[in-house]
């Protein structure tokens, strides 16, 4: 017999820090295997297949986006990607620069735990899932951090672009017709 129970209702605030409490977790994981596999395999060895383990990851990420966007109808364009971070948790803005539209991501809490960690080289490796994730939901689309604070900027900014072989070709097709 099923019990009926009253639908409960969290805070913005709470589901805020509960995602927050997931992202550190995630941010603490990634730590762990990379320094675990740097140690076991050496360096080379092992930023090989941490490497191949983030692409894998973002590709993973990119295929989902890439189902979701195909069910609802909608071509695979960089404008009708739908996002695959949480809501809530990270400081997101859209903007215009240098003639084209980026994502600024003025706090990321992956980024935080790894800096506190001491360790922003290990979690720049996971930043290049985003390479992986774009290429997966399509291939003609090439994701550039233009930005990131693990480098030491102050902000993390990504460009989502159309490679350039696929520019050329559309400037090409414009020309002649």
């Amino acid at each position: 017999m099923a019990e009926n129970k009253e639908k409960e209702r969290v805070s913005k605030e709470d589901a805020s820090r509960q995602v927050l409490s997931m992202a550190n977790r995630l941010a603490l994981l990634h730590y762990a295997f990379t320094k675990t596999l740097l140690a076991e395999l050496g360096e080379k060895k092992g930023k090989e297949v941490i490497g191949k383990a983030i692409r894998l990851y973002g590709e993973k990420v990119g295929n989902r986006v890439r189902e979701i966007t195909l069910a609802k109808g909608l071509e695979l364009l960089r404008e009708n990607y739908q996002e695959d971070l949480p809501l809530f948790g990270w400081s997101i803005e859209r903007i215009e620069a240098e003639g084209e539209p980026r994502a600024r991501v003025l706090e990321c809490h992956l980024a935080k735990t790894w800096k506190d960690l001491g360790a922003p080289q290990l979690g720049r490796l996971y930043c290049y899932m985003d390479q992986a994730k774009y290429q997966a939901y399509n291939p003609e689309l090439e994701c550039v951090h233009v930005k990131n604070v693990l480098d030491g900027d102050p902000y993390c900014e990504l460009a989502i672009r159309t490679k350039k072989k696929q520019r050329a070709k559309r400037i090409a097709h414009r020309v002649k017709g």
